[in-house]
């Protein structure tokens, strides 16, 4: 019997998607695409800038729809959902923005008070102990009155990471976690991520094209270029892949599959134009 039930745990994945293709106008952004999240794991997706990772991640919140694939999050048909019905998939779910997104005009303390109000009906008593053990969880439950304008970058990510868990959601997406803040502030959340996802059970998916911080913490990584996945699999996989693209963009090489050069013709031809235009 308990064979059987770990066969079930380990054939469930807390996002599953099939063949889906998504366009922007005439660009399309997936083609084809297919991946899974698996539940208390910390899922990577990486790849170069502009490849559609964000926009994976409204795929995956019901925010967009796809042309075409199904997106199952907890074995629910997303797109296939009520309003009513995606609401409540949501609350399963929490968000950590790029940005912070953290809302100007009110503290830090209200900040993650906010959702835990709108979507309970809590008093006001329990909301405060939920609130200073979410911004403990932190670091940061002494800095629960100051305003978003007077925490460092570090500190709005690491607020708005409170808020995110306000609700006690099952999965957390991280969108760019790691842009933009200095080598202590990159490290605490490195180890937020990995310490949270590992006491709360959580099922993370950070999108990152920070390679060194990401692989350090991330069970699987899926890498996707141009519509499609062009790599997969565990950090160390995909450190010994044979592949070149996957090598280059895991070590940051300035050359490769992807070119140094923007394509042009011969320096030699370009040059001796020019010079017969002279």
């Amino acid at each position: 019997m308990l064979l059987f039930y770990n066969l079930i745990f380990l054939c469930y994945t807390m996002i599953s998607i099939r063949n889906l293709t998504f366009s922007r106008g005439n660009r399309k952004i997936f083609d084809n695409i297919s991946l899974d999240i698996m539940p208390h794991k910390i899922t990577a997706i990486m790849g170069p800038s502009g490849t559609g990772k964000t926009t994976l991640l409204k795929l995956i919140a019901g925010q967009l729809r796809p042309d075409s694939g199904t997106l199952l999050v907890d074995q629910k048909n997303v797109h296939q959902l009520s309003r009513t019905e995606l609401y409540k998939l949501r609350k399963k779910m929490g968000m950590l923005f790029q940005s912070g997104a953290l809302l100007t005009d009110m503290s830090v303390y209200d900040n993650i008070a906010f959702p835990i109000r709108e979507h309970t009906q809590l008093p006001e008593s329990m909301i405060r102990t939920l609130v200073l053990m979410k911004l403990n969880a932190v670091g940061l439950r002494g800095a629960r009155d100051l305003m978003p304008s007077e925490l460092s970058g570090g500190m709005a990510r690491r607020v708005a990471m409170a808020r995110a868990l306000a609700l006690d959601p099952e999965m957390i997406m991280f969108d760019e976690p790691f842009t933009g803040q200095d080598p202590i502030s990159l490290g605490v959340l490195v180890k937020l991520i990995k310490k949270l996802n590992q006491t709360l059970h959580l099922s993370s998916i950070v999108v990152s094209h920070n390679v060194v911080e990401t692989a350090s913490i991330a069970d699987y990584i899926y890498l996707i270029s141009e519509g499609k996945v062009a790599g997969q699999g565990t950090p160390e996989e995909l450190n010994t892949t044979k592949s070149d693209w996957v090598q280059q963009f895991m070590q940051g090489k300035a050359d490769g599959p992807v070119p140094f050069h923007y394509p042009a013709q011969d320096i030699n031809s370009d040059l001796l134009s020019n010079n017969a235009k002279l």
